[in-house]
């Protein structure tokens, strides 16, 4: 993805389109086009102390000047209060995101390119510059990074407390800002100088949009000097790992080759499908010595509810079949009670059992990879055991009043707790609270309970499996009985509920038609999805409330309160996209005229890949239009449910020779999709929500 001169040059504009580096351990780097931090999460070296959690923010940015002839030209850019200082966005005439942030500046004549990248694997992040396409040009570069050491929920202001000490060495420098974090090293191939001072009152105005500190001082050691000529590459690598050397060059081309490995691996035919893949890496990350999910970025870690529904399209339909039982089997290991984590805390190690549906989501994910890989010697030792655990749980109760009832249904939920993926809470005050049984619920149970009698069989379990089947074949009953909400032509949200059954018209009941085939006559199926498209279908994802309804509230916007008030009344979350498309090829058809119809429901997000993260897809948008994007600025989710879509339901993959597919049945009852053939291990990655405590909010801070 490229950005021109006019829009590099815009401030507004450049302060708005962002970029992110991953490395694959939960640390990453971000910041905007026009180079100004405007968030606390936008870093050079974020790392996390324990992946993927326990980030810290290290170095902050680079200061950044190019002294040509006398004249000294800025490449970097800040912003203070009522003053932007430097201004070296002025200079930008391109930036690019392949293979990694590379932007491209005019100062007086004299082309320069400044790289950034994140090594996968690694704490480590490269920045380059050169001078390019003018012979015999001389020019110094002098750099001075800006550092403060910090969790990446806070900000950081001058203190005492921050050692100024440097340790020099032959083409390196080490500072040690506060004993309880890492050392900051930096591999440079030009000059230093330690000249230490503070850079104060930093603006972060997008912190200042979302109600809460919006400013910080940074402190900086010193100056680091480069000579820049014609055809030659200066480097600085910052790393918080405890190395002697590093191989600049070697760590770049190996990089290099790997992004390059991913990138042929895309589909070819489809733009969106092809930039989506690419953008489901960036999600995976460590934890331990297996694989997790990291559900979003800036500041999430890794969720359960998320981890299950994105894995079918982060490494399932992207042939990634390690990397998925890697990271089905690290949840597996902290079944409690019939449930999966639903988060894993950014500090400490007691996993957070508050969810209803994450461990559905679990078993549904374990079947998808059983029916992709065929793996059956783990499925049967490690996941089934983890599945009748789950199933057993729900049948007998277990936490927050999770059980199946009499009728063979899931109901759950207690005062004061927040139980499905409309998790809103402020307070004392569950925004959403849908306790009783929640119709998604009960999709994902009697899928639960298909997978249940099939691996049961499967396994020689004959009597388990007839239990199965009999609470599947009573809840099918159940539901069909009590689900149908004749007024309005759709079904309940949430029957049984503390007041009655929910006839709020939401994007939930999709699951009931995209997850099971016998739940929801044809007739019935088209009629809500022609209503769902025509009250909730945005250009860019699914409304959370109909506008009709007096909750509704058509902006993500204001303080804390105002936008968690808004987050699932109204707010549309792109990654109901995929349940859409799915729900719309089962109920319509597969001819080549709804499979477009379809395809259309997606083409706003190929316009949204740049006009935020650019190459990611945002967590939500606005209800109403522009639909401005809101939340994190990539979100797992977002990207994995339309990929899936994408290849399962709409086929993309099928129509390029790259790369190589097989087909396999990945559902009971459903035809056969093509599934990616496992890619070769550099494809592999190697093995190795903002929060604070008492959180109950997916935004962070709250």
């Amino acid at each position: 993805m490229k950005v021109d001169a006019t829009t590099c040059q815009n401030l507004d504009r450049a302060l708005g389109l962002e970029w992110l580096e991953t490395n694959g351990r939960g640390g990453f780097a971000s910041g905007t086009i026009a180079g100004a931090n405007t968030r606390r999460y936008h870093a050079l070296l974020l790392i996390a102390r324990k992946p993927p959690s326990e980030r810290f923010v290290l170095v902050n940015q680079l200061e950044e000047w190019l002294d040509i002839d006398g004249q000294t030209i800025p490449l970097s850019t800040n912003l203070y209060p009522d003053a932007v200082h430097p201004a070296g966005y002025e200079h930008c005439i391109e930036f690019s995101t392949d293979p990694w942030p590379t932007w491209t500046f005019d100062c007086n004549g004299i082309t320069v390119q400044r790289e950034i990248l994140s090594i996968h694997g690694r704490d480590i992040v490269i920045v380059r510059w050169r001078l390019v396409g003018t012979k015999n040009s001389r020019a110094v570069l002098r750099v001075r990074p800006k550092l403060t050491g910090r969790d990446y929920h806070g900000t950081h202001h001058e203190n005492g407390s921050l050692s100024t000490e440097a340790l020099v060495g032959s083409g390196v420098v080490a500072w040690h800002l506060y004993s309880d974090l890492p050392p900051v090293r930096a591999f440079h191939s030009g000059g230093y100088r330690h000249e230490p001072h503070w850079y104060r009152h930093i603006q972060l105005p997008v912190e200042q949009q979302r109600g809460l500190d919006a400013e910080e001082d940074w402190w900086s050691p010193g100056e680091f000097t480069f000579d820049l000529e014609s055809g030659s590459t200066q480097t600085l690598a910052l790393t918080s790992e405890a190395i002697d050397r590093l191989d600049v060059i070697a760590l770049a081309k190996c990089e290099q080759s790997r992004r390059n490995t991913v990138r042929q691996a895309a589909p070819a035919t489809d733009s969106l499908a092809g930039e989506l893949w690419c953008a489901a890496e960036s999600y995976l990350s460590e934890r331990g010595n297996q694989q997790t999910v990291i559900a979003g970025y800036p500041w999430f870690t890794d969720w359960g509810r998320d981890t299950f529904i994105s894995l079918p399209g982060l490494c399932l339909v992207t042939g990634r079949l390690d990397v998925a039982w890697q990271v089905i089997a690290s949840f597996a290991a902290h079944v409690s009670e019939g449930m999966v984590p639903n988060r894993f805390p950014d500090a400490g190690e007691q996993p957070e059992y508050n969810t209803i549906d994450a461990s559905l989501w679990c078993i549904h994910a374990i079947d998808r990879y059983f029916a992709a890989s065929q793996d059956e010697a783990r499925v049967r030792q490690t996941a089934w055991p983890a599945v009748k655990q789950i199933l057993d749980g729900y049948r007998q109760g277990t936490r927050y009043g999770i059980r199946m009832d009499e009728d063979s249904l899931i109901r759950g939920g207690v005062p004061g707790a927040q139980l499905t993926w409309m998790d809103a809470k402020v307070g004392d005050w569950v925004v959403t609270p849908r306790h009783g049984k929640p119709v998604e619920i009960q999709a994902l149970w009697i899928r639960a309970l298909e997978v249940g009698e099939t691996l049961a069989r499967r396994f020689g379990e004959a009597d388990y499996a007839d239990r199965c089947q009999d609470d599947r074949s009573n809840a099918i009953a159940s539901f069909r009985k009590r689900f149908w909400y004749e007024q309005g032509g759709y079904l309940y949200d949430v029957i049984d509920g503390p007041e009655g059954d929910d006839a709020s018209l939401r994007p939930n009941q999709l699951y009931a038609i995209s997850l099971v085939d016998e739940l929801v006559p044809r007739d019935r199926a088209q009629q809500i999805l022609h209503l769902v498209e025509e009250q909730l279908l945005t250009p860019v994802g699914l409304r959370t409330l109909s506008p009709t309804d007096s909750r509704y509230r058509p902006r993500y916007e204001g303080g804390v309160l105002e936008r968690d008030g808004a987050y699932h009344q109204g707010t549309v979350w792109p990654f109901l996209l995929g349940p859409f498309v799915t729900a719309w090829m089962k109920a319509f058809g597969q001819s080549a005229a709804i499979r477009n119809k379809a395809r259309s429901f997606l083409v706003g997000l190929e316009a949204h890949l740049h006009e935020a993260c650019l190459g990611q897809v945002s967590e939500i948008f606005d209800a109403a239009a522009p639909h401005q994007p809101r939340g994190c600025c990539a979100q797992a989710w977002s990207v994995a449910e339309p990929l899936r879509a994408l290849i399962e339901d709409l086929r993309v993959i099928a129509e390029t020779a790259r790369p190589k597919v097989k087909t396999v049945i990945v559902r009971r009852r459903r035809e056969a999709v093509p599934v990616v053939e496992p890619p070769s291990e550099r494809t592999v990655p190697r093995q190795k929500k903002d929060g604070v405590k008492g959180r109950t909010m997916r935004d962070p801070l709250l």
